[in-house]
């Protein structure tokens, strides 16, 4: 039996997906921020009666970017793999989400926890680091009180650390097995400096 946050982490490559965002104001480009803070090639498409001026700019800096500003169709889900809701009209997002859950579609809906298959995390990033943090929707702000934490703590040197243990782990001949021992050898060291 499973206590406590039971959610399954995932990093989804962005750039690979098609995300709808229905929500052209500032909550839709919070989320829209927050997919491209992780890739800016991410696929997003926005759909909105309205669109704000902060999107539009975003727009100018991706390709990747399509805005659509009429009110949400159906079609509109057609081809998107993630739908992020993010509009002040509970009604649409409740009938968003019908539809899009017939079609097996991932949903997120802002601020309304109960609705959504995946809540958007905090991440701390150095390099090729990401580290997604999650309080079940419990509270969003111990999870960037904690980012800021880990983000202060981590070395900027911990990218190059990265780097050095793939060519390690490159250079190794053996099965996977073998080069699991080895580099739990080799991180283990990490360990042990901290405990002098």
């Amino acid at each position: 039996m499973t206590t406590g946050n039971s959610l399954f982490p995932v990093f989804i490559k962005l750039d690979q997906i098609h995300t709808l965002i229905v929500g052209g104001g500032s909550v839709g480009l919070e989320k829209l921020d927050a997919l491209l803070r992780n890739d800016h090639e991410a696929q997003v498409t926005i759909v909105s009666k309205k669109i704000n001026r902060e999107i539009r700019q975003r727009q100018g800096l991706s390709r990747q970017i399509k805005l659509i500003e009429r009110p949400f169709r159906k079609s509109d889900l057609k081809g998107k793999d993630l739908v992020i809701l993010a509009t002040d009209d509970q009604r649409l997002h409740s009938r968003i989400r019908s539809i899009a859950r017939k079609k097996h579609l991932l949903i997120n809906v802002a601020d309304t926890p109960h609705l959504c298959d995946f809540y958007l995390g905090s991440t701390v990033k150095k390099g090729d680091l990401k580290i997604g943090i999650s309080t079940n929707g419990k509270s969003p702000t111990f999870s960037k009180r904690l980012k800021e934490v880990l983000n202060e703590t981590l070395p900027d040197e911990t990218d190059l650390l990265l780097q050095n243990l793939k060519v390690i782990r490159d250079r190794l001949k053996g099965d996977f097995s073998f080069k699991v021992k080895a580099l739990n050898g080799i991180t283990k060291s990490l360990i042990d400096r901290n405990e002098v």
